[in-house]
């Protein structure tokens, strides 16, 4: 991405890629061996891939570089309302990193991807009973 001034500002870190690509991958692979007996060890290990994952971006989220860190892209409410509003005006704020909308679309993967796991977890120890 270049900054005013055709300055390069570098925004995503490799361990960033990695785990945008591999989750993306592990929930690809989840979901096409979801529906077979067949291949639920594979499904098994996707998911729990998937989970080792979120926690890897948890901790990033903590620990990395400044634009993959959760501070620098933890906005209020407000925010992704002002930000939808700009969307809707056809000029949108710009900004480096993730965005109001993004930033909530991202912290809303990470809940159901970790709810997601915890769940199929769960069913595969037949915990819960049938609901």
């Amino acid at each position: 991405m270049k900054a005013p001034g055709n300055t390069r500002i570098l925004v995503w870190d490799l361990p960033t890629r990695w785990f945008h690509w591999l989750l993306a991958a592990s929930f690809a692979g989840a979901w096409l061996t979801g529906d077979s007996e067949r291949f639920r060890d594979i499904h098994v290990i996707l998911g729990y891939t998937m989970l080792g994952l979120i926690a890897f971006r948890l901790l990033w989220g903590f620990i990395g570089t400044r634009y993959a860190r959760f501070a620098d892209f933890a906005y209020s409410p407000a925010s992704v309302m002002r930000y939808a509003k700009s969307l809707l005006s056809r000029q949108p704020e710009h900004y480096i990193g993730h965005n109001p909308a993004g930033a909530a679309a991202i912290f809303l993967l990470l809940a159901l991807g970790i709810a997601s796991g915890i769940s199929g977890w769960l069913a595969y120890n037949e915990i819960g009973g049938d609901w």
